[in-house]
């Protein structure tokens, strides 16, 4: 996994599988921006029933609700 790796977590405010999503990222130890799909309406028409989805940005590949730490490290490692 490379150091410049850069993650973005689409959800939403108030949703508990974003909140889980995020546990999982903080205890692998990989930051992610936070993007609200509730305030893009493209965004909410391509996430609205996947979130959370975590996405890189160097390939622009996504890992879908839901993963765990086994899961994400995987697809940190790939691509």
């Amino acid at each position: 996994m490379s150091a410049n790796l850069k993650l973005l977590l689409y959800g939403t405010t108030c949703c508990h599988l974003c909140e889980q999503a995020e546990a999982v990222l903080h205890a692998v130890g990989v930051p992610a921006g936070h993007i609200d799909i509730a305030e893009d309406d493209a965004l909410l028409e391509r996430y609205g029933i996947r979130i959370p989805v975590v996405r890189r940005l160097d390939n622009d590949t996504e890992l879908g609700w839901p993963f765990d730490e086994t899961s994400l490290r995987r697809f940190l490692r790939e691509g």
